[in-house]
C-alpha cells in the first residue's frame, strides 16, 4: 500500500495537489491529534479522513447519520477499489459476527455505522476488538443542540472513545456557528483539538434575492439568458412535476428528483442531468447528496429554504469551478409572511407524536411490550391515508422519532426488481429467435444473471439499460411484455421506506422519555426560521457579508455581486428631466413603454417615478404614469 497521502490522493483519486486546507488537516491526522473542520459544500470533507486512513495500518470507524448517505459513500469507496462496509439495517447476530471477522481478517478501511447502531452493547464489543486507526464524525453538527439537524443519540458517541481510547477523531461538518463548533468540541470530550475553518466566503458566487409576484416568468427570463446546467429547488413533490411541465412547455429541457422515486427513477435524472442531456434538474432537497458537477451557473430557490444552513449548502452547490454562478431566491411578501405559519402548521406537538407513534405499532399490529427486530416494509402515503394524517407533519414526526433512536426509516431503501423465468431455456430460445430486438435483450439477461431459472433474482434494470446502450424504460417495458406472455415472472421494486421499530411498544412512556428533545427542536425549528426571514429581508447589508457573519466571520467585505450590492451601485443614465420631458404632449405611459423609449432598466425608471410621483408632479392610475 502507499505510505504518502499525496501517492494517495493521485492513485484513487486522480488529483495532483490537495485544496487548501486539506493537507494541514491530514498532516494532523497523522499526527495523532484531534480535529475539528468546518469545510463548506464542496470543500472535500470526505478525504481528510479517508486519505490518511489509507495512510495508516488497520480501520477507521466513520459515525455518519443517514444510510443513503453512508450507502453513497461505501460505493464511492468501493469502485475506487477501496474495501468499505457497513452493518446494513436488520443485521441478525450471526451476520454481524460474519461482518466483523470480514473486517478483521479482510483488511476493510472503512467500517461506516450510525450513532443509532453504535448503542448496541455487541457492536461495541466487536468495535473493541478491532485495530481502529482513526474515528471519523460526519455531519459532526447533528451533535448539537443548535446544530441545524441535532440528533440526540449523536451525543452518546463518546463511547467510542471508550472502547478506543489512544484513537484521535476527526469531527466534520459543512455547516456550523461558533456555538455548534464549542458544542462540538465539548460534548466530544476532546482535548488537545486543533479547529479547521474554511471561509464560506465564495467570491465567484453571486447571491440574489428577487422579490416577484410571476416567478414562472422570472424562471423563464433566467433560463432564456442563461444556457447551462441549472438547479431548481422546490419545497414539495408535486411541485417538482409543476415545475418541471411548465419547463418543458417553454422548451427547456429538465428532469425531475424528489424522494418518492424509485431507485431506478433516481439514477436516470441524475444521469440525465450530469451529462447535460437535461441540463436543468427540478428538485426537492431530497437532491444533494454526492453532486460534484463543477459547472452549475444557477440554482433557484423557488420556495424559502428551512434554515441558513439549508440555503448556504444548496446554493453552494453553483460554481464549484471558480466561474461566476448565480443562488436566486424568488420569493414575495406572500410567501415571507406565510412561512412561520407554515412552519407552525408543520411541526406536530408532544400529544400528535404519541399519536402517531401508537398508530405505527397499531400499523403493523404490533402489541404492547412487543419488539420485533426484522424490517417492515413501509409505505409513508398509505399510512397517511389509514389514519387521515397531514403528509408534511406526519414526516417531521417520523423525522423527530428517527433522530430520536425510536425507530430506524430508511427512505433510500435499495429494494431491487426480481426476475425468474418461467419456461424452460430451450422455449425462452424459441421466443426469442421470433424478434432480434428481444432476443439480443434476453441474451444479455441471461449473461448478466445466473440462475434465473431456478430461483427469483435480484436485477437493477438501469444496469441493464446501460450494457444494452438502452433507456431503463425500454428495459422495464420489455419485461413487462415478457411477463405478460408467462415467460417470467417480473417483480418492480417499490418506492417503499423500510422501518425498524427499536424499542419495545410502551406507547406514551416513550414519548415522554424525549419530551425535552422534541420541544428543544420545535425551538430551534422556530428561530431557524426567524434568522432566515431576517437574511431575506435585510435588503441594506451585503448578502454575503450577512451569511458570513451569521457563521461567525466578521470584518468581511461586500462581494459587490449580490443583489443588495448591485442595488447601491446602480446610477441611472437617464435623469429626471429627460423622463418628466415624455410627458410633455400629455401622453400616458406605462413603466414598460418608458424603459423602451428610454432604454433604461425597470428599476432605475421606477425609481425616478417614485421621485416624480413624490414631488406631486406626475399622477397613476391603471398602471399608466401622466401629467398632473
Amino acid at each position: 500500500m502507499h505510505d504518502k497521502p499525496l501517492e494517495i490522493l493521485k492513485h484513487y483519486w486522480g488529483y495532483n495537489s490537495f485544496r487548501k486546507p486539506q493537507q494541514e488537516i491530514i498532516t494532523e491526522v497523522l499526527a495523532g491529534n484531534n480535529i475539528v473542520a468546518l469545510l463548506p459544500t464542496g470543500g472535500g470533507k470526505s478525504i481528510c479522513f479517508q486519505v490518511p486512513a489509507l495512510v495508516k495500518e488497520g480501520v477507521c470507524i466513520v459515525v455518519s447519520p443517514l444510510i443513503a448517505l453512508m450507502q453513497d459513500q461505501v460505493s464511492n469507496l468501493t469502485n475506487k477499489g477501496i474495501k468499505a462496509t457497513l452493518i446494513p439495517s436488520g443485521s441478525t447476530h450471526d451476520e454481524i459476527i460474519t461482518l466483523f471477522d470480514n473486517i478483521r481478517f479482510g483488511n476493510t478501511k472503512f467500517l461506516y455505522i450510525s450513532p443509532e447502531r453504535l448503542q448496541s452493547r455487541f457492536i461495541q464489543k466487536k468495535i473493541k476488538q478491532l485495530n481502529v486507526n482513526l474515528i471519523a464524525i460526519d455531519e459532526a453538527h447533528c451533535i448539537s443542540e443548535w446544530g441545524h439537524d441535532f440528533r440526540p443519540s449523536y451525543q452518546n458517541i463518546t463511547v467510542l472513545k471508550e472502547l478506543q481510547p489512544t484513537i484521535p477523531i476527526i469531527a466534520l461538518t459543512a455547516t456550523a456557528t461558533q456555538k455548534v463548533i464549542s458544542d462540538i468540541i465539548s460534548s466530544l470530550e476532546l482535548e488537545n483539538t486543533t479547529v479547521f475553518k474554511k471561509s464560506f466566503f465564495r467570491e465567484n458566487l453571486a447571491y440574489q434575492i428577487f422579490k416577484t409576484e410571476d416567478k414562472l416568468g422570472k424562471l423563464s427570463k433566467i433560463f432564456t439568458k442563461t444556457k447551462a446546467p441549472a438547479i431548481v429547488y422546490v419545497n414539495t413533490r408535486s411541485k417538482t412535476k409543476e415545475i418541471s411541465s411548465y419547463l418543458n412547455a417553454q422548451g427547456f429541457k429538465n428532469s425531475l428528483y424528489h424522494g418518492g422515486l424509485s431507485s431506478i427513477e433516481k439514477k436516470l435524472a441524475f444521469e440525465n442531468w450530469m451529462s447535460e442531456k437535461t441540463p436543468i434538474i427540478v428538485a426537492t432537497n431530497a437532491f444533494g447528496m454526492g453532486i460534484d458537477k463543477p459547472n452549475v451557473r444557477v440554482v433557484v430557490h423557488l420556495n424559502l429554504p428551512s434554515s441558513i444552513e439549508n440555503y448556504i449548502q444548496e446554493a453552494g452547490r453553483g460554481g464549484r469551478d471558480g466561474i461566476k454562478s448565480f443562488s436566486v431566491v424568488l420569493t414575495n411578501n406572500s410567501d415571507i409572511s406565510l412561512s412561520s405559519e407554515l412552519l407552525e402548521k408543520s411541526l406536530p406537538t408532544i400529544e400528535e407524536i404519541k399519536i402517531v407513534h401508537q398508530k405505527l405499532y397499531q400499523h403493523f399490529q404490533i402489541v404492547k411490550g412487543e419488539l420485533i427486530e426484522t424490517a417492515f416494509d413501509f409505505n409513508f402515503l398509505d399510512f397517511c391515508s389509514k389514519y387521515n394524517f397531514i403528509p408534511n407533519k406526519t414526516f417531521n414526526t417520523l423525522q423527530i422519532l428517527n433522530n430520536n433512536g425510536i425507530i430506524e426509516l430508511n427512505h433510500n431503501f435499495q429494494q431491487n426488481s426480481t426476475i425468474q423465468f418461467l419456461v424452460s431455456s430451450k422455449q425462452v430460445i424459441l421466443h426469442a429467435n421470433q424478434n432480434s430486438q428481444v432476443k439480443n435483450f434476453i441474451q444479455q439477461v441471461l449473461r448478466m444473471y445466473g440462475g434465473v431459472f431456478e430461483n427469483p433474482v435480484k436485477i437493477d434494470e438501469f444496469y441493464i439499460a446501460k450494457k444494452l446502450g438502452t433507456t431503463s424504460w425500454f428495459v422495464i417495458d420489455t419485461l413487462e411484455k415478457l411477463a405478460q406472455k408467462e415467460l417470467i415472472t417480473y417483480t418492480k421494486a417499490t418506492n417503499n421506506a423500510e422501518l425498524f421499530f427499536l424499542h419495545p411498544r410502551e406507547d406514551n412512556k416513550t414519548i415522554n422519555r424525549i419530551a425535552v428533545n422534541i420541544q428543544q427542536y420545535i425551538k430551534q425549528k422556530k428561530q431557524k426560521n426567524r434568522d432566515l426571514l431576517r437574511f431575506i429581508e435585510n435588503n441594506s447589508v451585503c448578502r454575503s457579508v450577512q451569511l458570513l457573519s451569521y457563521f461567525g466571520e466578521h470584518h468581511t467585505n461586500n462581494c459587490d455581486i449580490c443583489d443588495v450590492c448591485l442595488h447601491k451601485k446602480k446610477v441611472p443614465t437617464v435623469t429626471l428631466k429627460e423622463v418628466f420631458s415624455l410627458f410633455r404632449n400629455e401622453k400616458s405611459f406605462t413603466v414598460t413603454e418608458i424603459c423602451s423609449l428610454l432604454n433604461e432598466k425597470e428599476a432605475n425608471i421606477l425609481i425616478l417615478l417614485r421621485e416624480l410621483l413624490a414631488e406631486d408632479k406626475i399622477h397613476t392610475k391603471n398602471n399608466k404614469y401622466f401629467l398632473k
